[in-house]
């Protein structure tokens, strides 16, 4: 996230009561983690799609706070969801299907927080809304591939504040909203 805006980074590494040496420390383990070709423990998971890799989400975040049974589309898997001390509106989620296979992880709106008002161009601002209340809110959004595995895209039109329509790309890191192109 701090690649599109460093200094809500530092915001919330501030809030956080983290130094800077501190979260280079942390994001170094991390990317360690995910990128271990290393035999995996028990409390790890095999490597998906979604950039997670073989990354012990588990133990890394400890036990989710839900775990619940989803289907998507024929196939049944788990969604993991853990609370954030920085975004108590949100949870990190992590989908596995059969077998523990990461699908995807990604921040979602908490059960029972209300989705921010989106209904022009000016209210995307970072941070603000995830990838689902913008696929709603301005639809039909087309997904776009990410530059990384945990980023994605949406293309949509929007109206700006003055009701013109305007075609908008949305770039979202780990689900939740980076930056807006507005074209026309």
């Amino acid at each position: 996230m701090a690649d599109h805006n460093p200094e809500l980074v530092d915001d919330a590494r501030r809030t956080l009561g983290v130094s800077l040496a501190e979260m280079r420390e942390a994001n170094k383990r991390w990317q360690a983690m995910v990128r271990s070709r290393r035999p995996r423990s028990a409390a790890s998971l095999p490597a998906g799609p979604d950039g997670l890799g073989g990354a012990p989400v588990r133990s890394v975040l400890g036990r989710p706070e839900t775990v619940a049974r989803r289907t998507v589309g024929d196939v049944e898997c788990e969604a993991w969801q853990w609370r954030l001390p920085l975004w108590p509106d949100l949870r990190f989620e992590v989908l596995a299907g059969p077998g523990g296979v990461v699908w995807s992880g990604w921040l979602v709106r908490a059960p029972g927080s209300p989705a921010p008002p989106l209904r022009t161009v000016e209210d995307l601002v970072p941070w603000s809304c995830t990838v689902d209340e913008a696929a709603r809110a301005f639809a039909p959004a087309r997904p776009l591939e990410g530059t990384a595995p945990t980023r994605r895209g949406l293309a949509f039109t929007a109206p700006d504040a003055r009701g013109v329509r305007r075609q908008v790309v949305a770039e979202f890191t780990w689900g939740l909203l980076q930056r807006t192109r507005v074209d026309g």
